[in-house]
């Protein structure tokens, strides 16, 4: 009975951990880093096109008061960025085989 209990409490905090960590970010934080990573991409010659896009989304949610909305699509716009960075990477090699 106690194991069960200790396993069902390391669950929920393992699955609250996201939520949490989400909770304590700061919008600021999230636009920064978001523009960080478009900024790699776009030296790389691999921004991509909907990047800009989803983070002025973001900053209007931010402005309008949804906190949530605005981290969201900030942490999307940042991995967009690293996914850019990494496709460029990817494409390094490519030709024709």
């Amino acid at each position: 009975m106690k194991l069960r209990t200790i396993s069902t409490a390391a669950l929920l905090v393992l699955l609250t951990s996201p939520v949490i960590s989400m909770a304590g970010t700061s919008f600021d934080q999230a636009k920064k880093e978001a523009v960080a990573e478009i900024d790699k991409a776009k030296a790389a010659g691999f921004e991509w096109r909907d990047s800009q896009k989803i983070l002025k989304k973001a900053e209007k949610a931010e402005k309008a008061g949804d906190h949530k909305k605005a981290l969201k699509l900030a942490n999307k716009a940042k991995k967009q960025g690293i996914d850019a960075v990494t496709q460029s990477k990817a494409q390094t090699s490519a030709g024709p085989h």
